[in-house]
């Protein structure tokens, strides 16, 4: 498994010339690291005298932020998987025009497949970057450049993710499908820009 390497052994992979690991699973990592920084500023926050009050809130924060980590090494490891499938399908058979007709379908269904991975991760990344900007708000200020660099993993993660939604929509020919992802590649888009920018500027705000 990829997320059992080492963090040299990980790097060497990608640098490696295999595409996969690629992009999808550095933007997925990216987004765990985002995660991971969420999960030290509340540890950092909890059972502090100064933030009695918002300690079940951090609580809450803290197991969501853990889950959400959870998920995002997994996409790690799926999105890999999922490129696999779309060469594995590229490599089928073509001489004969049934044997034509089964390995498109079965190239699109694996890009269908790849396509919402990386999907998945931008949705997940938008509801990570909700549980930065309550730690922005609420958890421990000497932690601030932390809840920095943990909203611009996340958003890196998003940005790589959506790079890889786009150009495997270019390679499909379900126009209901293409048009249903752009939807949802939008929405994500707005809800994450926002709540970003918020963070950064209350974090920027606070810091000399």
């Amino acid at each position: 498994m990829i997320t059992s390497l080492s963090v040299t052994d990980f790097l060497n992979e990608i640098a490696s010339n295999s595409p996969a690991p690629g992009g999808g699973s550095v933007s997925a990592l990216a987004a765990s690291l985002g995660t991971a920084l969420t999960s030290m500023v509340c540890r950092l926050t909890m059972g502090k005298k100064k933030y009695a009050d918002v300690q079940i809130e951090i609580e809450k924060v803290l197991k969501q932020s853990e889950e959400l980590r959870v998920n995002f090494s997994a996409i790690i490891e799926e999105d890999t998987t999922a490129f696999n499938k779309v060469m594995t399908a590229y490599g089928l058979p073509k001489e004969k025009e049934e044997q034509k007709t089964k390995r498109t379908a079965e190239i699109q269904e694996a890009i269908k497949t790849a396509t919402l991975v990386p999907l998945k991760l931008m949705e997940l990344c938008v509801e990570a970057m909700k549980l930065v900007k309550i730690i922005a708000e609420k958890g421990n200020q000497n932690s601030l450049s932390d809840i920095g660099v943990a909203a611009l993993m996340l958003q890196a993660g998003y940005e790589g993710a959506a790079l890889n939604v786009k150009i495997n929509l270019g390679s499909l020919s379900d126009a209901n499908f293409i048009a249903q992802t752009k939807t949802r590649v939008e929405q994500y888009r707005i809800s994450l820009e926002t709540i970003t920018s918020d963070i950064l500027a209350s974090v920027n705000k606070h810091l000399p």
